[in-house]
C-alpha cells in the first residue's frame, strides 16, 4: 500500500527550470504548491549511483535533509538497445564539455557509435524516468516510467531538450523535438512515471 501525500508543499529536487515548470503544471490540479531546489538555495548533490533509482534517491534525500520538506526527485536518461542500453544513467555525462552540456555533440557521438557498429534499423531506444518521493521520516515511494521509440538521423525539430531531436516515439512519425511541448509531456517517460505517482500517492 503506497503512502498518500497529504501535505500542501512539495520540494522538487531539480535546478532545471524547464523541468520545474512542467512539474508545476502537473501538480496544479492536485492543490499542491511546488518549490524548486534553486529557490531554496540547495546545492546539487553528486550523483554517484549507477541506477536511475539510486541517483533519484540521492537527490530526494539530500533535499529532505536540507529543508525538512517532502521532496520529489527524478533521474532519467535514454537507453539505446544496440549500445547495450548506454548511455542510460550517464546520458547527461555524454553531453558534458568544459563549457556546459552539448547535446548536439552527444547525439552526434551516439549516431557515430551506431554507424561504427552498423546497428540495424529500426534503432530502438527508450527514455526512462524514475521518481523517488521522500518524506522527512525516511519513508519513500518509487515510480518508474518509460517511453519506447526509435532513433532517427539527421536530428529533427527545435523544441524539447536533450536527445529529443533524434527520438521518435512509437506510434508517431515526428520526433519529441517536433512535437508541441504539451503533447510530448502527455506521452513522455516522465508523464508515465508521474501518472503512477499520482495514482499511488494522490489518487
Amino acid at each position: 500500500m503506497t503512502r498518500k501525500f497529504d501535505g500542501k508543499r512539495i520540494l522538487i529536487a531539480t535546478h532545471n527550470a524547464g523541468k520545474l515548470d512542467e512539474m508545476r503544471q502537473l501538480f496544479e490540479p492536485h492543490g499542491v504548491t511546488v518549490v524548486g531546489a534553486a529557490e531554496m538555495d540547495l546545492a546539487e548533490p553528486e550523483e554517484t549511483e549507477d541506477s536511475f533509482v539510486g541517483n533519484a534517491r540521492i537527490k530526494a534525500r539530500a533535499a529532505v535533509e536540507a529543508t525538512g520538506l517532502p521532496a520529489l526527485a527524478d533521474d532519467s536518461g535514454i537507453e539505446i538497445e544496440a549500445l547495450d542500453n548506454a548511455p542510460g544513467v550517464y546520458t547527461a555525462d555524454w553531453a558534458e564539455t568544459p563549457n556546459g552540456r552539448d547535446f548536439v555533440m552527444a547525439m552526434t557521438k551516439t549516431h557515430n557509435l551506431l554507424e561504427e557498429k552498423a546497428a540495424p534499423h529500426p534503432r530502438k531506444a527508450r527514455f526512462c524516468a524514475t521518481f523517488v518521493l521522500a518524506w522527512p521520516d525516511g519513508h519513500e515511494e518509487i515510480f518508474a516510467g518509460r517511453a519506447n521509440g526509435t532513433l532517427v538521423w539527421p536530428m529533427r525539430g527545435e523544441t524539447g531538450h536533450g536527445y529529443d531531436p533524434m527520438f521518435q516515439p512509437d506510434g508517431y512519425d515526428i520526433t519529441y523535438a517536433e512535437m508541441d511541448p504539451a503533447e510530448k509531456n502527455s506521452i513522455s517517460h516522465r508523464a508515465d512515471a508521474f501518472a503512477k505517482l499520482i495514482a499511488g500517492c494522490f489518487g
